[in-house]
């Protein structure tokens, strides 16, 4: 499997990396066969592996802690922080006194004495950046953590942390995670221009846009996604367009002699701006069939035609935009006299 260097990091990753939100209770329940799928994923030449505090209230570290033992130095280890992880507000955000606990928790889930790369997984609009960069960097300096990250980070946080740790002498944040597909373009705009002037190494999450460019028959029914959101439901008219965009990509993929889900996870790969591509399988047979697609390369005609039916920088439907809203849009009272 092709490598490429993460942002300023030095680290070499490959270019799809196993994202574990799956397993535990989000997805796969048997510890096994999850610890099993992660093997696989190492066998066929994956060496960067992503999880979350929060996926599964921390099983998913647990079980990757499990996976990861006798082959840790094998990998470039990333987990996140800052969702929450129980009812209290200290338990969540970018404050210095939660950044130094979450970071404990998930040392001790993933057994491990270090994080290859430890991310924000959302804004803290309630934290000065400059303290929550500054208790990074004390991970940094200490050798808990290699390197820093955010995630879903909207363009104009991604250079104000970036100011943020010019000014206070801060370690930066080296990457940026966003959610990335053909069916939700909009980080083209911004985000990834933005990560590119930085040098920064990018690890997009979503490329079958949960499940839509899976290949299924009917993107609608038949997957974990599709009767937990509204995002799938037909009588919404976006979703219509979206359907017949999904229609014409599986037409092109046929075409071109190649699976949907191969020409979805080519697609991020192609960007000059994404470093790796997460793949989140719970099944293993899912993890196989997206490994099958790992050495698949896009033509210019095919992306060409992939711009004609979902042109760069949009959206077919607004409610797959997963970056953070500010508080000045959530809170109405923000917004009125």
């Amino acid at each position: 499997m092709k490598r490429r260097i993460l942002g300023g990091t030095g680290m070499s990753v490959s270019e799809l990396a196993l994202g574990t939100m799956m397993f535990g209770a989000m997805g796969n329940t048997d510890h096994d066969e999850s610890v099993r799928m992660i093997h696989t994923a190492l066998d066929a030449g994956i060496n960067f592996v992503d999880t979350a505090d929060v996926y599964s209230r921390g099983e998913s570290e647990v079980i990757l802690g499990k996976a990861l033992k006798g082959r840790r130095d094998d990998v470039v280890l990333a987990t996140k922080f800052a969702l929450p992880m129980g009812p209290d507000a200290n338990q969540s955000g970018g404050s210095p006194y939660w950044v130094k606990r979450a970071v404990e928790d998930s040392l001790r889930r993933l057994a491990t004495d270090h994080i290859d790369l430890y991310q924000m997984h959302r804004p803290d609009y309630a934290t000065d950046i400059d303290e929550t960069l500054s208790a990074l960097s004390d991970l940094v300096r200490s050798g808990k953590v290699r390197a820093i990250g955010a995630s879903t980070f909207p363009a104009e946080l991604i250079v104000e942390a970036q100011w943020a740790a010019a000014k206070g002498g801060h370690h930066r944040f080296r990457t940026e995670q966003p959610r990335y597909s053909i069916l939700t373009r909009t980080i083209e705009n911004d985000v990834l221009p933005t990560a590119q002037r930085y040098g920064m190494g990018v690890l997009t999450y979503g490329p079958l846009s949960s499940g839509w460019l899976s290949g299924r028959a009917d993107p609608t029914k038949g997957h974990r996604a599709a009767s937990a959101s509204h995002a799938f439901d037909l009588a919404v008219p976006a979703n219509q367009v979206r359907l017949e965009a999904v229609r014409q990509l599986t037409k092109l993929a046929t075409e071109a002699g190649m699976a949907l889900s191969h020409l979805a996870t080519a697609f991020v790969r192609s960007h000059p701006g994404v470093t790796s591509v997460l793949i989140g399988p719970r099944k293993p047979e899912q993890l196989l069939d997206l490994l099958a697609g790992a050495d698949v390369e896009l033509s210019e005609d095919v992306l060409d035609r992939i711009d004609e039916i979902v042109p760069p920088g949009t959206e077919i439907n607004p409610a797959d935009n997963y970056q953070a809203s500010a508080p000045a849009i959530e809170d109405r009272r923000l917004r009125r006299r």
